[in-house]
C-alpha cells in the first residue's frame, strides 16, 4: 500500500514521548543554538532507509539538553507492516506531513559541521538515502557511533541495544519514538563521559591507532630483546619511537611472542583502559604463564632515566 504523497488515511496508535524541553513545532527549526554535540534518530516506512517518516533532533551542552526538534515525514513511499509494528506510525500519521526535501534545510541547520550522535550507523545510513532519493546535498558532520561508546564504557553488558541501555541507566525512554531515541542515546554519552572521565574530544579518535611503519628498533638500548605493544597511541608515534630509541621492536598488537604493553599517557579510554582488548590480552597471556609485562608509560620512562642516570653508570 503507498504511503505519504498517496496515502489513504489509516490510524494506528502513536505513543509520543513527553519531553522535559519542548520540540520545536513539526517542521520548523528552533536556531543554531551552542552545544557540544547533537543527535539524530529517524524511523522509517518500510526497509528502504531512505523511507524516513519520523525524525527526532536533540542539542546538548555541559551534559544537558538545550535543544529538541521532531516531526513527522511523508517519507514518500510504502509503509510495510512489519514497520508499522515496530514504531506505530501508520499512512495516517503522516497524511500532510512535510517530506524529507521540505525539512532538509531544518536538518541540516542542526547537523551541520557540528559533531553527530546515532545509536548506530543506521541513522547516518537513511539520512544519505534519503538525501540521495530526494536529489538533495549530502549534510556534513561528524558522526559518533553511540553504541561504540556504550561498548567501551560497559563492556560487562551482554547487549548494547538502547533499550537495554535505558533499563541498566535507569532512563526514561519510550523506543522506537525517535524523539525519545535521539534524547536517549544522548544521554548514554552524557553517562559514558562521566562513567569512564573520557572526554567528548576522546571519544571520537581512533580506539588504538595503527599508524604507518613502526621505526626500527635501535642496535642497543635496555630495552633490546624487548617486542613492545603500545595501548592507546600508534605504532609509528612519539612514544614508539622513543622505545625503538630504547633497542625495542614496536609491536602492531598483543600476541604471544610480545614481552610488553606499554599503556600510552595520552591513552583516550579514562578510567578503564583495563577493559580494553589488548589490556585484557595481556592479562590473558600472564594467567597462563607469559612473562608479558605491563607498564605505564611514566613508569618505563622513570625506569628509563634511572638506568641513565650518572649513578647508574658510577655503579655500573
Amino acid at each position: 500500500m503507498p504511503g505519504g504523497c498517496c496515502a489513504k488515511a489509516m490510524v494506528f496508535p502513536l505513543a509520543m514521548s513527553v519531553s522535559p524541553v519542548p520540540a520545536a513545532a513539526e517542521g520548523q527549526g528552533t536556531g543554531r543554538a551552542d552545544v557540544d554535540f547533537v543527535v539524530i534518530d529517524v524511523e522509517t516506512a518500510c526497509s528502504r532507509v531512505s523511507s524516513i517518516c519520523q525524525i527526532g533532533i536533540v542539542g546538548f551542552r555541559d551534559g544537558a539538553e538545550v535543544f529538541a526538534y521532531e516531526t513527522l515525514l511523508d517519507p514518500c513511499d510504502e509503509f510495510s507492516s512489519f514497520n508499522i509494528g515496530i514504531h506505530g506510525i501508520g499512512p495516517g500519521h503522516v497524511a500532510g506531513k512535510p517530506t524529507f526535501a521540505q525539512v532538509h534545510s531544518a536538518v541540516d541547520r542542526h547537523l551541520s559541521g557540528r559533531l553527530t550522535v546515532a545509536h548506530s550507523h543506521f541513522d547516518k545510513g537513511a539520512l544519505a538515502g534519503a538525501c540521495r532519493v530526494h536529489d538533495l546535498r549530502p549534510i556534513d558532520t561528524t558522526w559518533l557511533d553511540s553504541v561504540r561508546v556504550a561498548k567501551r564504557a560497559w563492556p560487562e553488558l551482554p547487549s548494547h541495544r538502547l533499550n537495554v541501555l535505558t533499563r541498566f541507566l535507569g532512563l526514561r525512554h519510550k523506543h522506537h519514538d525517535a524523539l525519545s531515541d535521539a534524547r536517549a542515546a544522548g544521554m548514554v554519552i552524557v553517562k559514558a563521559i562521566d562513567h569512564t572521565g573520557i572526554a567528548l574530544a576522546d571519544w571520537i579518535k581512533p580506539v588504538n591507532p595503527r599508524g604507518g611503519k613502526a621505526p626500527a628498533a635501535a642496535l642497543d638500548g635496555p630495552l633490546k630483546g624487548q617486542r613492545v605493544a603500545i595501548l592507546g597511541a600508534a605504532r609509528n608515534g612519539a612514544l614508539a619511537c622513543w622505545l625503538a630509541s630504547l633497542g625495542a621492536r614496536v609491536a602492531a598488537s598483543v600476541g604471544t611472542t610480545t614481552s610488553m604493553l606499554v599503556v600510552s599517557s595520552d591513552h583516550p579510554f579514562g578510567r578503564y583502559f583495563h577493559a580494553t582488548p589488548a589490556y585484557r590480552r595481556a592479562l590473558e597471556l600472564q594467567q597462563v604463564g607469559s612473562a608479558i609485562e605491563i607498564v605505564a608509560e611514566e613508569d618505563l620512562r622513570q625506569r628509563a632515566d634511572l638506568t641513565h642516570s650518572p649513578a647508574s653508570r658510577v655503579a655500573a
